[in-house]
């Protein structure tokens, strides 16, 4: 889940072919393997449909745990895959270095927590559609034109059109306010991560980052599914969660940024509200009216103009 970054781009993965013990090539050298047998834009295609799978898959373990349990058991399984095969080494980095590290996954976390909060009073592609104004606010304040008001008010426009005007239950307004915290973490996540990848060689960053994220939700998440937590049935699909929402998107973006340039990384990305709706639509059996689709839509147009424009 991130959009264009601002700032430098970062340095290359410096993971190459290194042969284990026993002949085989390391987890991080297959990885980099098979992202490089990819293009780019399917990188980026690929991590927005991964991550919304797993939103969905997400959402289906709410009826066994509540949404704080899900998103630490998320990262929790998630940091115990990627730092194995990270293996982030703190060795040489300043203290400047590891505050970057720390506060990215701080972000991680709060932004995953109340996106998850909002995606059980929200149909998917509301939710992601009202978080996406985080990283278009990010996109317009870098971009600085006159054109950007324009993309600025469509996206007022769909936001004001997925408002439940007239509706009685507060649920909704209860969601929107989590969708929308959820936008202002995902625009500093977007922030720290460009810093992140410029500062730690490889997956390293992410892992501290996972590992930072995993203590920072733990109080409650561990507070709200208690033992539910460590039956096996929750662990595999929470295991399923975890490398959909966090080890292989994460992974794939800070690979494709790499490789692309943040303008074309930021206009693909801008499609992830379409997306969600649609597995919403075809996973969860979401069905949305078309004022919803119609606010959908003038999110992802205005989110493209202003990558565009800036």
């Amino acid at each position: 889940m991130t959009a264009e970054p601002v700032g430098g781009a970062a340095e290359p993965y410096r993971i190459g072919p290194f042969r284990g013990r026993r002949g085989g090539m390391r987890p991080g050298a297959l990885l980099r393997a098979a992202s490089d047998s990819i293009p780019p834009p399917g990188l980026v295609l690929l991590a927005v449909l991964s991550v919304q799978v797993g939103a969905g898959l997400a959402k289906n373990l709410f009826a066994e745990l509540p949404p704080s349990a899900v998103v630490f058991l998320r990262i929790a399984i998630g940091a115990v895959i990627l730092v194995p095969v990270a293996r982030p080494r703190l060795r040489g980095l300043t203290r400047r270095d590891l505050a970057v590290g720390m506060a990215f996954g701080l972000s991680l976390g709060l932004m995953n927590l109340s996106f998850y909060e909002a995606l059980a009073r929200l149909p998917m592609g509301i939710a992601v559609t009202i978080e996406f104004i985080g990283p278009l606010t990010v996109a317009v304040v870098a971009s600085r034109r006159r054109l950007d008001l324009v993309w600025v008010g469509l996206a007022a426009a769909g936001v004001v059109l997925l408002a439940p005007w007239g509706q009685a239950g507060g649920a909704n307004w209860v969601g929107i306010g989590f969708a929308a915290l959820a936008g202002a973490m995902w625009a500093a996540y977007i922030l720290l991560s460009a810093a992140t990848g410029a500062r730690f060689p490889g997956s390293s960053g992410l892992a501290l980052a996972m590992v930072v994220a995993t203590i920072a939700v733990a109080p409650v998440g561990v507070a709200s599914g208690g033992a539910d937590l460590l039956r096996p049935e929750i662990l595999l699909l929470g295991a399923g969660v975890g490398l959909l929402s966090s080890v292989i998107p994460y992974s794939i973006e800070l690979e494709a940024l790499r490789r692309m340039p943040k303008r074309v990384f930021g206009i693909l990305m801008s499609l992830e509200p379409a997306v969600a709706a649609l597995v919403g639509l075809f996973v969860l059996g979401e069905f949305l009216e078309m004022r919803e689709w119609a606010a959908i839509g003038c999110v992802v147009v205005a989110s493209i103009g202003a990558t565009r424009s800036g």
